[in-house]
């Protein structure tokens, strides 16, 4: 692991790292914010999964979250959103290949040699913190935006006895019935629509997966929200399934990282209070 940069804050430290990864067969950044503790003392993790287009850098830069990570006692690790790099396969279009991942391991050619973000986020880059970072990989809890709450919405679904607390921001709730999640999950799954279900939160729902409760905030004003978000359903297949849904719809707030570092600070608290030891 390659230290690329390091930056006191809020008492902690913030850095971004460098290793090369087996899963993807390429380097993979990301980065983790250490708040200050006691020598020897174990810190539960928060994930913060990103969005369309973006990187680590997106919510490092502009979360606005350190100092609530720093007064719950809480790390967080911000993955890349998929492999990159000259060999790696590529898109024209914003929504597709290159940072736009998905969090899905493909199954079609080219992407499926390279692009397993779901390996990688849910096997891969844990090991790695659990073993160079001062983490409680028993207190793990996953939250993201966009093509990020769509992952970690599924990610938690998929995984109910790792993660304690599962959150969102402006998710990608049905990703089968919306044209981003339609072109992506096509593109990497192939046309076989069961196969797309373990990668749509609504659908994981409807086939059994079970949390006890979510938290997602959208905004009101979101430009994507009827087309691509539809928290509609989201909303109608927790309490068919009885998961207790917090559900906000924030008015006048767009899909921007405004908005998300405004209420960020908010769902690292929520994550710590059940993140307790």
């Amino acid at each position: 692991m390659e230290l690329l940069s390091s930056n006191k804050s809020q008492g902690g430290v913030q850095g971004v790292y460098r290793h090369a990864s087996e899963v993807t067969g390429t380097d993979m950044t990301f980065s983790a914010f250490v708040p200050e503790h006691a020598p020897g003392a174990k810190l539960p993790v928060l994930w913060f999964l990103s969005g369309l287009t973006c990187t680590h850098a997106n919510v490092t830069e502009k979360g606005e979250y350190r100092a609530a990570c720093a007064r719950h006692g809480v790390i967080l690790v911000a993955p890349d959103t998929s492999p990159r790099g000259p060999d790696v396969p590529d898109d024209e279009a914003y929504d597709f290949g290159q940072g736009a991942g998905f969090y899905l391991d493909a199954t079609e050619a080219p992407w499926a040699a390279r692009f397993r973000m779901r390996s990688y986020v849910e096997q891969e880059l844990p090991a790695l913190v659990g073993a160079e970072f001062p983490a409680d990989m028993g207190r793990q809890g996953i939250t993201g935006h966009s093509m990020g709450g769509h992952g970690a919405l599924t990610i938690g679904l998929r995984h109910p006895e790792r993660f304690r607390s599962v959150s969102a921001f402006s998710p990608i709730a049905a990703p089968s019935r919306v044209p981003w999640g339609e072109k992506a999950l096509g593109g990497y799954l192939g046309a076989d629509r069961g196969a797309w279900r373990a990668y749509d939160a609504v659908a994981l729902i409807e086939d059994g997966a079970r949390l006890p409760e979510l938290l997602v905030d959208t905004g009101a004003g979101d430009p994507f929200l009827d087309t691509q978000l539809k928290p509609e359903l989201l909303e109608a297949a927790c309490s068919r399934a009885g998961i207790a849904l917090t559900q906000r719809l924030q008015p006048g707030y767009d899909h921007s990282y405004y908005f998300v570092s405004t209420f960020l600070g908010d769902h690292v608290a929520w994550h710590a209070e059940r993140l307790k030891a």
